[in-house]
């Protein structure tokens, strides 16, 4: 294993990137999770003390990821999505409620959580399949099996049930998209999302109006060119529907406290001391550190415990707290690098299977990191979506830490036989 590790040339840009958000994250879990009365650097009390044994196996595991064979990963790539998917069954037998989710094994006082695990199997599973040289994924029925190796554990990760954590599933249609699916499924996603929240914002009535003056308007335009009008006509009415069907879904599918967030992030109801405390807390604390921020350890808001677990979910507005915009900019200008350095590795590899788990890798964290950003400056729902490397936990570290480093160690396999 380990002349196997001395063979390999890895990319050190990456791994430096991975360190330093790491080292930024425990600094200011340190913070978040200090109170007044607390002067003890080590005490399993405290997450700060737990994240650096976290990160201290994550080193472990690092080692022997990269010291495994890398053709290893995509010839058991099968097996280990399967293995990762029938974790997921077995919490629905041996798991613990936490929070009302069914999502953790609890081993004494470690909980694991496997969904954060199965992203990296999902990647595996799927740069398998796309490289299949019997794949084209143009082909509708190749993209019915590939949204089913993404459906399944989305499905699995919505009963226990965890919204947040399936929607991070849906990164996978970015790399599908690198490999040849149309435009227009990333086109009706993104239209979808936006039509929803639209409906949400506005009366129905309102929104179907702008959807027929929208429809007339482009089919006057493109008069000239003769455009069936039966296209116009099913388009239109399957917006419709769909804008129709938005209040039932809001009402009857989602839960009470994912209406209450989007109420509020919607402006349509004001609650900061209820479900809207932590984002209101939130954005009081980034807008309080002004240009550089009130020092480390010294976030009035951070201190006084105003955010609550804040050292979790909520962890970048210690950093606007402390650190200030600069600070803040710094963590961002990090996070855009490390996707950017991913998605240039990942273009850079001879092997499809490569290319996919690379940029499979690089859309995880760039959801991640978009959507908790989002979410603690209030711009979007609390989904109770972690910032990798940055946010307090096991799970977490070590998911996306086996995502990267899986990554570099096929990367590595490109500098050999490349």
């Amino acid at each position: 294993m380990q002349s196997s590790v001395r063979k390999g040339k890895f990319d050190w840009t990456t791994i430096f990137l991975f360190i330093a958000i790491v080292i930024i994250g425990w600094i200011n879990i340190y913070s978040a999770s200090l109170s007044d009365n607390a002067d003890v650097f080590f005490n399993f009390g405290f997450p700060h003390s737990k994240q650096l044994v976290f990160i201290g196996l994550s080193v472990i595991l690092i080692f022997f990821i990269l010291g495994v064979d890398s053709k290893f990963y995509e010839r058991f790539s099968s097996i280990i999505y399967l293995l990762a998917i029938g974790s997921l069954l077995g919490l629905f037998v041996f798991g613990s409620t936490i929070a009302g989710q069914t999502a953790w094994y609890v081993f004494g006082n470690v909980s694991i959580q496997p969904s954060e695990f199965v992203k990296a199997a999902t990647a595996l599973a799927m740069a398998k399949y796309l490289s299949d040289i019997q794949t084209n994924i143009k082909d509708f029925k190749d993209q019915l099996k590939a949204f089913v190796i993404i459906g399944v554990p989305i499905v699995l990760i919505l009963l226990q049930p965890d919204p947040g954590s399936a929607m991070v599933y849906l990164a996978f249609i970015f790399p599908m998209y690198r490999e040849g699916l149309h435009f227009i499924y990333l086109l009706l996603g993104f239209f979808a999302g936006f039509l929803f929240v639209i409906t949400l914002a506005f009366d129905p009535p309102l929104v179907i109006f702008g959807i027929l003056l929208i429809a007339l308007i482009l089919f006057l335009k493109n008069k000239k060119k003769k455009p069936n009008l039966l296209k116009y006509i099913v388009i239109c009415s399957a917006c419709i529907g769909f804008s129709l069907s938005v209040d039932f879904v809001f009402d009857n599918v989602f839960k009470q406290h994912h209406r209450d967030r989007f109420n509020i992030v919607l402006g349509k109801e004001v609650d900061i001391r209820g479900v809207g405390y932590n984002t209101n807390q939130s954005e009081i604390a980034i807008g309080s550190g002004g240009w550089t921020g009130k020092g480390w350890t010294e976030g009035t808001q951070t201190k006084g415990n105003f955010v609550p677990e804040q050292h979790t979910d909520y962890i970048f507005s210690t950093v606007g707290e402390e650190w200030g915009f600069l600070g803040s900019f710094i963590v961002i200008l990090l996070f855009v690098l490390l996707i950017l350095r991913i998605l240039h590795l990942a273009e850079k590899q001879k092997s499809t299977f490569n290319r996919v788990y690379g940029y499979s890798v690089a859309s995880i964290i760039f959801v991640h990191f978009f959507v908790n950003i989002s979410m603690v400056i209030g711009l979007f729902p609390t989904v109770g979506i972690p910032l990798p490397f940055l946010s307090y936990g096991g799970s977490g570290l070590w998911a996306f830490t086996v995502l990267i480093f899986i990554f570099l160690r096929l990367d590595s396999q490109k500098h050999i036989h490349g």
